[in-house]
């Protein structure tokens, strides 16, 4: 454990890693103003939709949240070019996963992705070689990292691709059914919208999704398969950016690629005047069983995590219960439409809630078929009235349709859901369950 932890390789692919991760941290945060969604997500709403807990988590009033952006977007730039690189990157770390956590109108793996990669590059010697830190201090200047720096990084990708394989395994991917009704969104395109619709496509897509996510880590771990697997990668990851618009994740998946190929390619290709450690010595820091034991924790927690949604009843994708921070991407299509009636516990007297008064057209998609966002709207609602000076019971309404399927009542309409705990760990009996196996609607 200590060779494979401690022995010193070149630091070629991490330097070049940080030069790509620092400018696609800029052009998120740039891009998420120029494109309106911190306007759409941050600023438009009269309230947003934290993850329980992080309620006292708000966006800044005003126009601020755009500073707050553009300032994610220096640190982005800062750690580019390996200025003061540890504070720059904390920051960065920090206030990109405060804004992941004050919303989840948009919540999306790639964010959560980002979150843990920011925080883990803070640990990074990143800045020790074609940095301003080494330029401005001489002294800090390395050709080499522990084995450690390379192997969070693969380990966590295989993580990711391993349980978002395991997720594609079910009925609606595998009939193509959802690859059906996404393809569906794109029939506009040009050139390519009706080549999208095509069932030979759909079914390529799926299934080439699938051994993608299946195969790739080990594909590029194995030299034989390694450039295959990278131009397979550049295809992949290309249709990703083009067809399903998901902002930097396609480019930062392929940046991976320069952690499993040999550092003395990266080195000749991107870094030619850098010296190449060749010595392979095995350097064990003093607290290195400690170190260990985070290391393998770590991980432990991070493959516990996907699998929690097993200890919840009915499936995940109806409860959503244990959906987030599994990997479960790209997997179904839902929809809904939701009543919210409030009830004065005094007179009796019911208000039904026009949505619109309240929340964005996205945050109503949340409110009528996530039901810790249907929970959160119905706690805001109860607030809301007691400013007024009235006590209220909340009741909800929705029917929900899942992958084109007939729509079913989701939340039980008796129960009051503003007098109803939420549970981390433990399912809600107001989701009322899912038996029916009746095929998609045509």
């Amino acid at each position: 454990m200590h060779k494979f932890l401690f022995k010193h390789i070149d630091n070629s692919g991490l330097i070049v890693f940080r030069i790509i991760f620092g400018l696609l941290c800029f052009l998120e945060s740039v891009g998420a103003v120029f494109t309106g969604w911190v306007k759409h997500t941050l600023i438009d709403p009269k309230f947003t939709f934290t993850f329980i807990g992080f309620e006292w988590l708000q966006p800044l009033p005003g126009n601020w949240m755009y500073a707050y952006y553009i300032l994610m977007g220096i640190f982005g730039l800062l750690i580019m070019v390996g200025y003061k690189y540890r504070f720059s990157m904390l920051m960065f770390a920090t206030m990109w996963t405060a804004t992941y956590l004050m919303q989840k109108s948009s919540y999306n793996n790639h964010y959560y992705l980002l979150s843990i990669l920011s925080f883990l590059m803070v640990l990074m010697p990143a800045n020790m070689y074609a940095s301003v830190d080494a330029k401005l201090k001489p002294s800090i200047k390395r050709f080499s990292m522990p084995s450690w720096c390379k192997w969070v990084f693969v380990i966590q990708l295989f993580i990711l691709y391993t349980y978002a394989t395991i997720a594609k395994l079910y009925p609606d991917w595998l009939d193509t059914t959802f690859i059906k009704i996404l393809m569906r969104g794109k029939a506009n395109y040009p050139i390519v919208g009706d080549l999208l619709q095509q069932e030979w496509l759909h079914y390529f897509l799926a299934y080439g999704g699938l051994l993608f996510d299946g195969l790739i880590i080990p594909a590029l771990l194995f030299k034989p398969t390694r450039k295959f697997a990278f131009f397979v990668s550049i295809f992949f990851h290309l249709f990703n950016s083009i067809i399903l618009q998901i902002g930097i994740f396609p480019y930062l998946a392929l940046a991976f690629s320069l952690f499993f190929f040999e550092p003395k390619r990266i080195r000749n290709i991107f870094l030619k005047k850098k010296e190449f450690y060749s010595a392979n010595e095995v350097t064990t820091p003093k607290h290195s069983n400690i170190f260990i034991v985070i290391f393998i924790t770590y991980f432990l927690v991070h493959i516990a995590l996907p699998l929690r949604h097993h200890y919840f009843k009915d499936d995940v994708l109806w409860t959503e219960e244990g959906h987030r921070l599994s990997w479960r991407m790209m997997l179904r299509a839902k929809s809904g439409n939701a009543n919210y009636r409030v009830v004065d516990k005094a007179t009796n007297a019911v208000t039904h809630i026009n949505l619109n008064d309240y929340l964005t057209k996205k945050q109503q998609r949340g409110a009528s078929t996530k039901p810790d966002i249907i929970w959160q709207f119905a706690q805001h609602l109860k607030k809301d009235f007691e400013k007024k000076g009235q006590s209220v019971k909340v009741y909800v309404k929705t029917y929900v349709r899942i992958n084109g399927r007939q729509p079913k009542l989701f939340i039980d309409p008796e129960i009051d859901l503003a007098n109803q705990e939420w549970y981390h760990f433990k399912h809600h009996n107001w989701i009322l369950p899912y038996t029916s196996v009746d095929k998609p609607s045509k």
